[in-house]
């Protein structure tokens, strides 16, 4: 007999004691994931795993690492990996979990990987027989919310975004895997205030509801280059979550020399390109396969027009100047009152604009607004360098501009275009490279610029908008002198 078939007859005789055999099946996938996939959920092979999927499964194996974040491309299996099996064999497995929360950005989503789970528990035999029974909790509209394994003592729990789980109990068990699988949308990532919502829910939420031991894994897309999944990735790469021993993985469909990640599923360029068409749509395709953060046709300035700095250049700015937005109307809808600092130096061709972090944006009144202004133009006049504040003067603001015009270099600016009007000029030098955010605290401008007109408020664009207009027609064109 060759050693070929020597071969397969010994791993047929491995894999019927596998199946034969209750115990040694539990010893041979018990330390590995990796095992337990083809083992107990061989009916989702219908592709070779590809290097990726086993990068994946030493990731969920190692206990040690508190916080995954895992981004790949729709039809990657993901969910499959980490949501349904990974959620079985943390059970079965050397974790031994107790206490699992699957987390969705609605109960719905959330109750489909209950559901998955359910699906293995009753029909899947090998299952069936190593976890045993299983009872299910219901809500008063009797609906799933949690699977309880009473041989192990374990529940598996679902919950939403709009749900706590802070002092969540299982007996004595506190909640020591926690799955998020998109917890996000497109929705919910198109205002900051929705973004800042997620992502207050996981910190004041769900990870306070878990102890140290606690795992969290994160599957996802990227939606947005501020949503949940990517601070989480900053965070990560900024050494932040060292205690957690984060990892973070991005997955796309082919590699950057255009290889597939997946070769079993796509062999060759042309079923990467099938699949391409498809989709039908290249912003889905971008966003969901190739993992792009994409700009919108009407957005005036994007991602990658935004450029950082760490320190101002050596020597004092020509010029400082402060735009400001009053937004005087005290409605609850109405935007904040702001104002940014910009500091200028050269001109011309040559012009730089460095923006100063934290600009102001509170909900504050008149009196405490010009407080705070005249504050900051105090401070910045220490430099002993002019500092000219430009403010909108429509209607009744003429008459707190001329207020402010008894003691400080204020312009009365009117606003005669549009925002969006308004914008397009003021994006000329961020798109020219001549305008600079510091690398901290300006996030919020940052995404009122990104996500004009559709973020909530854009009361620091209108403020930086008003200050960077005179700056190109004061300073950005033929040189001369600075204001007239």
């Amino acid at each position: 007999m060759s050693k070929k078939r020597k071969k397969e007859n010994s791993s047929d005789d491995i894999f019927g004691k596998i199946l034969k055999d209750q115990r040694f099946r539990k010893e041979v996938v018990r330390n590995s994931f990796e095992f337990f996939f083809p083992i107990y959920m061989s009916q989702y092979m219908e592709y070779e795993t590809a290097p990726f999927h086993e990068e994946m499964f030493r990731i969920l194996e190692d206990d040690k690492i508190k916080l995954a974040v895992i981004v790949a491309f729709r039809g990657s299996a993901k969910s499959t990996l980490v949501s349904t099996a990974y959620v079985l064999w943390s059970i079965l497995g050397v974790q031994q979990k107790k206490f699992i929360v699957l987390c969705g950005q609605t109960e719905q989503k959330a109750r489909q990987h209950l559901s998955n789970i359910k699906e293995q528990l009753l029909h899947n035999e090998l299952l069936k027989k190593d976890l045993g029974p299983f009872e299910e909790e219901r809500n008063s509209l009797g609906n799933a919310t949690a699977i309880i394994i009473k041989k192990l003592n374990v529940k598996i729990m679902i919950c939403s975004t709009e749900q706590s789980i802070r002092g969540a109990r299982h007996n004595q068990h506190r909640p020591d895997l926690i799955i998020l699988d998109d917890i996000e949308d497109l929705d919910s990532v198109r205002t900051r205030e929705g973004r800042n919502k997620t992502f207050n829910w996981l910190t004041g939420d769900v990870i306070p509801a878990g102890t140290k031991k606690t795992r969290i894994i994160a599957v996802g897309n990227l939606l947005h280059e501020d949503s949940v999944l990517r601070r989480l990735e900053k965070k990560i790469e900024r050494g932040e979550l060292k205690s957690m021993n984060p990892v973070f993985r991005e997955y796309p469909i082919v590699d950057a020399k255009g290889v597939p990640l997946w070769p079993s599923k796509y062999p060759t360029p042309e079923s990467i390109e099938a699949e391409h068409e498809k989709t039908m749509d290249e912003i889905a395709w971008l966003r969901e396969y190739m993992l792009k953060i994409v700009a919108s046709e009407e957005q005036i300035v994007t991602l990658d027009d935004i450029q950082y700095y760490d320190e101002l250049p050596k020597g004092k700015p020509d010029r400082i100047c402060i735009g400001v937005d009053l937004a005087i109307s005290q409605k609850e809808s109405a935007d904040f009152p702001a104002f940014v600092v910009l500091y200028v130096y050269n001109r011309g061709d040559n012009l730089r604009v460095y923006v100063q972090p934290y600009p102001f944006h509170t909900k504050v009144g008149v009196k405490e607004l010009l407080e705070h202004l005249k504050n900051s133009i105090a401070a910045e006049q220490v430099n002993k360098v002019p500092v000219k504040v430009f403010m909108e003067n429509n209607g009744m603001q003429e008459a707190i501009v001329q207020l402010m015009q008894e003691s400080h270099d204020i312009i009365g600016v009117p606003s005669v275009t549009d925002k969006a009007s308004r914008l397009r000029i003021a994006a000329v030098p961020i798109k020219k490279k001549q305008v600079f955010f510091y690398n901290e605290g300006c996030g919020e401008l940052i995404d009122e610029l990104v996500g004009f007109g559709k973020e909530n408020h854009d009361d620091l664009v209108d403020a930086f908008s008003i200050s960077m207009i005179q700056i190109i027609e004061k300073y950005g064109k033929k040189p001369g002198l600075l204001f007239g």
